[in-house]
C-alpha cells in the first residue's frame, strides 16, 4: 500500500509543470536545483532539460550540469565554487579608490605604474581605477579630470 502511494505521488509531481519561468537565475540557485534533483536520482541530461525549460538562455550548460552532478555525487555539498589558485582577488575597493585619488591630487604627473607599485596592486587595477572609476584621461604622462 505504501509503495503504491509513493508511486502515485511521484507520477503527480513529475507531471506538474511550472507555468511561469523563474525570475531568479543565479548560479548558486541552479546548483541547488541540480543538487536536489541529483539526490532524487535524476540523470544529468534530464536535469539540464528541465532546467532549460525554467531558466531559458540563462541556464547552465550541459557540461556544467555534468560537472556539478559529479561534484555532488562525490560528496561535495557546497553550491559555490571553491577558490582556485590564480583567481583574481578584488583590489578595487573604496579604500583603494580613495588612496589613488589622494596620490593623484598630490602629484598630477604620477604614472599608473607608479600608483600600482606604491599601492601594491596590478597595473591593470590601477589603470581601471584611474580611467574607469575616477574617469581621469591621460595626456602624455599628465592626468586631467574628464569633463572640465
Amino acid at each position: 500500500m505504501e509503495t503504491r502511494s509513493r508511486n502515485a505521488i511521484r507520477r503527480r509531481s513529475s507531471s506538474v509543470k511550472m507555468t511561469v519561468p523563474l525570475a531568479t537565475r543565479t548560479k548558486e540557485e541552479q546548483c541547488s536545483v541540480i543538487r536536489l534533483l541529483r539526490s532524487e536520482g535524476v540523470k544529468p541530461i534530464e536535469i539540464h532539460r528541465r532546467m532549460k525549460v525554467q531558466y531559458g538562455d540563462a541556464c547552465l550548460s550541459l557540461q556544467q550540469v555534468y560537472e556539478w552532478t559529479g561534484k555532488f555525487t562525490n560528496g561535495i555539498s557546497s553550491v559555490t565554487d571553491s577558490p582556485r589558485t590564480g583567481q583574481v582577488h578584488p583590489v578595487v575597493t573604496p579604500e583603494a579608490i580613495v588612496a589613488v585619488e589622494d596620490i593623484m591630487k598630490e602629484n598630477r604627473h604620477v604614472t599608473v605604474n607608479e600608483i600600482a607599485a606604491y599601492l601594491d596592486m596590478s597595473n591593470g587595477s590601477a589603470h581601471h581605477i584611474v580611467h574607469d572609476v575616477l574617469q581621469y584621461l591621460s595626456f602624455s604622462i599628465n592626468y586631467e579630470i574628464k569633463n572640465i
